[in-house]
């Protein structure tokens, strides 16, 4: 019996694609998720895709994919370019640590045609450095933040943008930070009214709700086929 069943109906029930999470999957399952994609003709976003996982799949796989070790994301179908229409989201990091995660919020956006502008390393030690982007936060539908250490930084824009603000809790942070835990209770319990709240380096899951926010339920574009796939139509 294979070990992955694949949800190819899911785009056309909700909107978006069913996304691989590669952690905790042998490269052999992986590589069997790519083989169902592609005899669908199928685009796909992998997340999670460690660079010793992607070390275990085939060389033909390998050269499937276009492959970010930044935010450990991958896609089947071809290079995924950044979009070319205005930025709908703003993604917002505290820290610099905190990159990785806002990347996979960003790829996944592009991976849905939905271009980010991303703002980075303005956590609220240095108060000045979000407050010189007010302005033009308050011109974004959806703001992402993407904060660890005490998650200061989500009440912050909350309190400043009317637009819907999903707080991105990281695993930054030293000791009483647990991993995180300490900054996603700070986003559950902010005074901010309406900040939605996803879980710890969740960068897929806040882009998927900043997607159903902004009503993005076409197919991918931002897909520029970069290597053949076997037995793709044209």
């Amino acid at each position: 019996m294979p070990d992955v069943t694949f949800d190819f109906q899911r785009r056309e029930r909700i909107g978006l694609g069913e996304a691989v999470l590669c952690a905790g999957k042998t490269p052999q399952q992986i590589g069997e998720v790519l083989a169902l994609a592609r005899a669908r003709h199928a685009s796909l976003l992998l997340t999670r895709l460690a660079p010793e996982s992607l070390a275990g799949l085939t060389p033909e796989e390998q050269a499937s994919l276009d492959y970010d070790p930044h935010s450990r994301t991958a896609v089947l179908g071809g290079a995924l370019r950044p979009p070319r229409n205005e930025a709908r989201v703003a993604v917002v990091t505290a820290g610099t640590s905190d990159l990785p995660v806002a990347r996979e919020a960003i790829r996944t956006l592009a991976f849905y045609g939905v271009a980010a502008r991303e703002i980075a390393d303005v956590g609220v030690a240095g108060l000045w450095r979000i407050l010189r982007h007010e302005e033009e936060l308050r011109r974004f539908p959806v703001v992402i933040v993407v904060a660890g250490m005490e998650g200061a930084l989500f009440s912050v824009v909350a309190g400043l943008v009317g637009g819907v603000v999903i707080a991105l809790p990281t695993s930054t942070g030293y000791g009483a930070a647990r991993q995180g835990e300490t900054a996603l209770h700070a986003a559950l319990a902010s005074c901010a009214p309406g900040l939605l709240t996803v879980n710890i380096d969740n960068g897929y899951g806040a882009a998927s709700a900043a997607l159903r926010v902004l009503g993005v339920q076409a197919r991918p574009p931002g897909i520029e086929p970069a290597v053949a796939l076997p037995g793709a139509r044209d």
